[in-house]
């Protein structure tokens, strides 16, 4: 019985060997993805124009040096819309919450789904 499984076990463990073999040498390929040490970024907002175009905010950089950009984003192309400097920026603050912290379509839902206390019997 165990000659039968030897084959099989083998192949497994030269398989599993291969598949690591893969893995080691795609980290040392040159262009290999690397965590880069360049300036923050962050995305402030992003609003849908279409199923293949979005306006997106982003935020490059910390503090002083911060840059804020307006970009047109389209299905093969990224257009710079506006460009802000850090210095015409207001200071940080805190991001604006709904009551439970839910934005976006989970916050218009618990909206509409709640019912009204001022005019209980308004159309909505």
């Amino acid at each position: 019985m165990l000659q039968n499984a030897t084959p099989a076990l083998i192949l497994l463990l030269l398989m599993v060997a291969v598949a690591f073999g893969l893995k080691r040498w795609r980290t040392h390929l040159p262009g290999a993805l690397r965590r880069q040490n360049g300036p923050s970024l962050q995305i402030l907002s992003t609003l849908a124009l279409g199923p293949q175009q979005r306006v997106v905010t982003v935020q490059v950089g910390e503090g002083e040096q911060r840059v804020c950009l307006v970009l047109g984003v389209a299905a093969g192309s990224v257009t710079a819309l506006h460009c802000l400097d850090g210095s015409a920026l207001p200071p940080d603050a805190p991001e604006p919450t709904t009551p439970g912290g839910n934005t976006g379509f989970a916050a218009r839902l618990a909206q509409l789904t709640q019912p009204n206390k001022a005019q209980p019997h308004a159309p909505r």
